[in-house]
């Protein structure tokens, strides 16, 4: 199976302080890879040097194969790497049509961009008139996503998708990924609540202090190792 994403011994730091301590990670084609942990673990500096947005200072970043790493953001996403940040990334005082709208300056049709985001999330279309920063929390979610789809991108980093939800929208929410990722698209997804997102997800990287603490399928990442990265160990 294509690796579309690898993080290879990768170290990063802010001035003099690192907080990445050779890290490796890796998502497969089509697949949902949960990157967990407890707040301070080094989970969205990972995100970081993942979108361009932090030059390592070690160690390797590929996509599909190629090295790039110290590559801008900007290149990453016209190769494909699509972030949507913690706090949605949408524009609050644009409807929910002229935002999608916005997606077109990559090259796509409205109407296209408009009918798939309309048949997968259904409420878009009731709100495609409305300011996008008057709806729920939820529904601004639904259209960061459909925003980020319309640039047909290779792997799409999601940082902390359930922040101030309720858990049935986030339940909502982690069912379009897991969808997302049966069209092909591959999703490395931040999140500090671990049951919210391992029932989606194929694959899951667990980290502390730096460093991943374990990682393997999803399914059989048990509670003693997520207690031990959370709590600290436990004898």
């Amino acid at each position: 199976m294509t690796t579309i994403l690898e993080l290879r011994g990768v170290r990063a730091a802010y001035g003099a302080i690192e907080v990445l301590h050779g890290v490796d990670l890796s998502v497969e084609a089509g697949r949902v890879v949960a990157l967990l942990g407890p707040n301070g673990a080094g989970k969205s500096t990972t995100l970081k040097v993942a979108s361009g947005l932090l030059a390592p200072t070690g160690g390797q970043l590929r996509v599909a194969g190629r090295d790039v790493t110290g590559v801008s953001a900007d290149a990453l996403a016209r190769v494909g790497v699509c972030t949507i940040p913690e706090g949605r990334g949408i524009f609050p005082n644009l409807t929910v049509r002229e935002n999608l709208l916005m997606a077109t300056y990559g090259g796509g049709r409205l109407e296209d961009i408009e009918e798939s985001a309309y048949r997968r999330f259904p409420r878009l279309a009731e709100r495609r008139g409305q300011l996008a920063g008057t709806m729920s929390g939820g529904e601004q979610q639904m259209l960061s996503l459909a925003r980020a789809l319309a640039s047909d991108p290779a792997i799409l980093l999601l940082d902390e998708m359930s922040m101030g939800l309720a858990p049935r929208i986030v339940s909502e929410l982690y069912e379009q990924v897991a969808r997302i990722a049966a069209d092909g698209v591959s999703v490395l997804v931040i999140e500090q609540f671990a049951r919210t997102v391992l029932g989606v997800a194929d694959w899951a990287v667990v980290m502390s202090h730096g460093v991943v603490q374990a990682s393997g399928p999803a399914a059989q990442i048990g509670e003693d190792v997520l207690a031990d990265a959370y709590l600290g160990h436990r004898d």
